[in-house]
């Protein structure tokens, strides 16, 4: 099978080098290196802590500062070289379960800022990798919705209850637009939702995503 981590890390370089630095993205306030600088820092540095620890947040952002000082072209060289030997994401395994879903989104971030964009068509292995993601921790991306969410994969109307409530809403769509969406990239995902008036008002306000 191929490994989403890897093929998407790649991808994800080409897109930043033809895109260029300054470009946007779907990520509020970065350009293309600030999400590089992101990277690096998330896998190669005893800083990244800050990205989950808030305290330590500041700890954080000096590291992407200096990481933003670099020349474009390092960073894209740094992330496509993979994670540095001694980080835990050189571990095949891990890289895999924490950067496949990662690198996916970050690309996806990159291409839909720019104009023009359409989906991707993705292999079927692929579909199943995000299709596990909507189901195994989609319920962690709406724990702060309001209503009850249902996600639900076409074609093949396999669903996933990923938060049991009343009102409920429907996301009904392939594997990466209904990923997408749950991580907070509504206007950019193409979904279809289902339910009440009010519900969809809700969800539509409502916080999404890590």
């Amino acid at each position: 099978m191929t490994r989403l981590a890897r093929t998407e890390r790649s991808a994800l370089c080409d897109e930043a080098l033809e895109t260029g630095e300054g470009a946007p993205t779907l990520c509020a306030g970065w350009r293309v290196k600030d999400l590089l600088a992101h990277l690096v820092v998330r896998e190669g540095s005893p800083a990244s802590v800050g990205i989950a620890v808030r305290p330590l947040a500041a700890l954080t952002e000096r590291a992407y500062e200096r990481a933003r000082r670099r020349p474009f072209e390092s960073l894209v060289e740094q992330v496509r070289n993979g994670p540095p030997r001694l980080s835990p994401y050189a571990l095949p395994k891990v890289d895999e379960l924490a950067n496949g879903i990662e690198m996916f989104v970050h690309h996806e971030d990159i291409r839909r800022a720019r104009p023009g964009w359409e989906p991707r068509h993705l292999d079927e292995a692929t579909e199943e990798r995000l299709w596990s993601a909507v189901s195994g921790f989609g319920r962690r991306l709406v724990r702060k919705a309001p209503v009850g969410v249902t996600a639900e994969r076409t074609p093949g109307a396999e669903v996933a209850v990923l938060r049991d409530a009343a009102p409920s809403v429907t996301v009904s769509g392939p594997p990466a637009e209904v990923l997408l969406y749950l991580l907070g990239r509504r206007e950019q995902a193409r979904v279809d939702l289902r339910g009440g008036e009010a519900a969809l008002a809700r969800l539509a306000g409502a916080p999404l995503g890590i």
